[in-house]
């Protein structure tokens, strides 16, 4: 079982919790073409290495947060509240300092 530290709670198990994508994309403005909002809407990253997800506290506080986690081994980097900046410790893989 993964232990998932909800910034506003401190650490519970992944069963109060649910997965709510990558983190920090921005949606589109309204004049966006219709090749650009498929985009949006099912394109992403798909990194193998560190991501920045977005969670929320499902059956705890209800609260949304971002986390930053590896995908090559499921074992969590960060965990960060939202609107703050992806840590600089952990840059995606391939970015240089």
């Amino acid at each position: 079982m993964l232990l998932i530290e909800c910034p506003y709670c401190g650490p519970r198990a992944e069963i109060e919790f649910s997965y709510g994508g990558e983190a920090h994309i921005d949606r589109p403005g309204p004049e966006v073409s219709e090749e650009e909002w498929a985009s949006f809407l099912y394109l992403r990253e798909n990194t193998k290495g560190v991501l920045a997800e977005r969670w929320r506290h499902a059956h705890g506080c209800g609260r949304f947060f971002n986390a930053l986690r590896d995908t090559r081994t499921d074992e969590f980097k960060a965990f960060y509240e939202m609107g703050e900046k992806r840590p600089d410790a952990e840059k995606k893989e391939g970015e240089g300092a």
